[in-house]
């Protein structure tokens, strides 16, 4: 703010000085006009003007062709602007001292102060309106806070000026100025919430103070009766200030090397000069791709303040929004700018302005494409990571979220091909391509591609009816033939298992054939204990069952049963022990965990109430069982008679 503050009063009181010495313009007497008027009218003078242009030469040959094509009108309206310009730049001073003063005299001669007076007062006047609100209001340093006290400011001053009638070039003077000084504050508020250093930052708040007074000055020079070619000089000569300002930020800059800085600056002095010459659909495109993407970043940035979450719906429309607002600006800009300047290159060409406009139509596509695919996007990657979390929910509903989770990435990946093919076809049909062959042309080669890619298609076309048959989903164990594992993810053509001990088996749908759910709903488990013949099995059922009791109450273990742990009976007679039969009813893939439990509480409870497990024996001999022991007495005396004497 100061800064424009000074600029402005720098440009008052200069050309001030040249208001008090400078000339009045010379006006036209009234009588030599109507003299003139009445010589032309007169008989004789009308036949000797008919007589002279009568003996005037024969019109000059018409130009060659290579003088009348647009290259060189082109070049001929540039050459002839340039030496306007610089014959009308020593006029400068003059024209000014002498606006001033008109503006001055209508001011002064109503009785109101001179203007740059009036401004002054104005903005004093928004300024204790601004302050006023400042000691009220809860200072909030938030984008929003800061742009507050403006429209305080703008306000106040808005309601003085609409109720105050001020003279016609007064009222046209003070609009332009504070409009621009408006202006100025409000990019500075948005340039201090962006630059990356305070350095930077006050540089480029001086640049953008000097390109409004610049565009406030070129705006007052038609109505305050200032020359066209000198109130273009004047922008030339702010132009020159601004690109050796700019120049100067460039240099100043830290984190670039030497030679880019050099190519920036080279391109800015060209740009400088596209401009110079009128090209100014092309210099704004010069503009947009040397600022553009920064432009987005802290448009993106900004934007993303205004919201907690950058993922969810509400962050996603609100950043990805307001850069397609922008870029929407930006084009529109460029079609007033290639519309409404004659001396554009290329303009009147039918096949460069439909090729133009086609380009334009195009990047509005896709960014139109882009912001949908973005929507789309999130809405799914956040439905996936809801759907992660099934610890609190019923069943039915941990069966739906897993199945979100089988299918959504499926229906990313198909949504981002067809929203791209849609977004390739509408672009080639605004640059003048006709799609109908292409798309035609497509049709064959697909089919030409489907005989020759049978097991692809038949891969993908199996995909489709696993996930209509809801055969597995991410996160389920399955077992299809030689594989097994957990299911971690798909491709269109393909599914990735995760086996329990690390592999990963990336299968391809045609190859499954029939597919083993291990995790679906519940699980019933069976395992078999042999224990002794001699085991009372009213008694083993009773411990089985308080067993079971404890494992339902278990903190842990409890809420993974659906069914406790039961006998069911005796299975069969082995040859060492009566095999016991047992099952509970558990949540998919617990049921191994759940058993290695059982496994342990049940020997532990068995042992301590005397129920004895089988165990392998071997009986050696009859009915008899004296033979052995009097054979093995006979063996010992037949040795004992043998052993000499000592």
């Amino acid at each position: 703010m100061r800064w424009f503050l000074s600029l402005a009063a720098a440009f008052f009181l200069a050309f001030g000085a040249l208001a008090q010495t400078a000339p009045p313009a010379p006006a036209a007497s009234q009588q030599k006009i109507d003299d003139l008027v009445r010589l032309l009218q007169d008989p004789d003078v009308k036949a000797w003007l008919d007589t002279r242009a009568a003996a005037a030469p024969p019109a000059a040959k018409p130009a060659p062709a290579a003088e009348s094509s647009p290259l060189a009108k082109w070049e001929a309206a540039a050459r002839g602007r340039v030496h306007e310009i610089l014959t009308a730049i020593p006029n400068i001073p003059i024209e000014i001292g002498a606006t001033i003063l008109r503006v001055r005299q209508d001011a002064t001669s109503r009785g109101y102060a001179p203007v740059f007076v009036i401004f002054g007062g104005l903005v004093g006047l928004g300024l204790i309106a601004e302050g006023v609100y400042r000691k009220l209001a809860v200072r909030r340093e938030t984008l929003i806070g800061r742009l507050i006290p403006i429209g305080i400011f703008t306000a106040a001053m808005a309601i003085v000026f609409f109720v105050v009638d001020w003279p016609p070039l007064a009222r046209i003077s003070l609009l332009a100025f504070l409009s621009a000084f408006v202006v100025f504050r409000v990019v500075a508020v948005l340039l201090a919430a962006a630059a990356s250093t305070p350095a930077l930052r006050r540089r480029l708040t001086l640049i953008a103070g000097v390109l409004c007074l610049a565009i406030s000055i070129a705006a007052l020079g038609e109505p305050l009766g200032v020359s066209a070619p000198v109130t273009d000089a004047i922008s030339y000569c702010f132009s020159a200030v601004v690109l050796l300002l700019a120049i100067e930020a460039l240099w100043s800059t830290s984190g670039k090397t030497l030679s880019r800085k050099a190519a920036l600056a080279a391109f800015l002095v060209l740009l400088w000069l596209i401009w110079c010459v009128n090209m100014r659909g092309l210099f704004w495109i010069g503009v947009y791709a040397l600022a553009l993407p920064s432009a987005l970043n802290t448009v993106g940035r900004i934007a993303g303040s205004f919201v907690s979450d950058l993922s969810s719906l509400q962050g996603i429309i609100v950043v990805r929004g307001a850069r397609a607002i922008a870029i929407a600006l930006a084009v529109g800009w460029l079609v007033l700018v290639w519309q409404f300047n004659p001396d554009t290159l290329g303009r009147r060409d039918p096949i460069f302005a439909a090729l133009f406009y086609g380009a334009l139509k195009s990047i509005l596509i896709i960014v139109v494409a882009d912001f949908l695919w973005q929507l789309a996007r999130g809405w799914i990657d956040r439905t996936i990571r809801v759907s992660t979390d099934t610890t609190s929910l019923a069943p039915a509903d941990a069966a739906r979220r897993a199945r979100f989770r089988t299918l959504l990435p499926i229906f990313r990946n198909a949504l981002a091909v067809i929203v791209a093919v849609m977004a390739g076809l509408i672009v080639l049909s605004q640059m003048g391509v006709q799609i109908a062959p292409l798309i035609a042309g497509a049709g064959i080669f697909g089919v030409a591609i489907g005989f020759g890619s049978q097991t692809l298609v038949k891969d993908v076309i199996s995909g489709v009816f696993y996930m209509l048959d809801d055969a597995f989903r991410v996160g389920e164990y399955i077992q299809a033939k030689d594989y097994k594992g957990t299911v971690e993810g798909f491709s269109l053509r393909s599914v990735r298992l995760r086996h329990h001990r690390g592999p990963v088996f990336t299968v391809p749908f045609g190859e499954l054939g029939a597919v083993e759910n291990m995790s679906r709903d519940w699980v019933i488990d069976k395992f078999r204990i042999t224990v002794g013949f001699d085991t009372d099995i009213e008694k083993a059922r009773k411990l089985t069952k308080k067993v079971g009791e404890d494992l339902k109450e278990d903190p842990e273990l409890g809420k993974l049963f659906i069914e406790p742990l039961k006998m069911k009976g005796v299975e069969q007679f082995a040859d060492y022990g009566i095999v016991l039969s047992f099952a509970m009813t558990t949540v998919p893939g617990m049921q191994t965990y759940i058993r290695r439990k059982a496994y342990a509480k049940i020997r532990e409870v068995f042992l301590a109430n005397d129920i004895s497990f089988a165990q392998p024996m071997v009986q050696v001999g009859g009915d008899d069982k004296g033979g052995g022991a009097a054979a093995a007495q006979a063996l010992r005396a037949q040795q004992a008679a043998a052993t000499p004497a000592k």
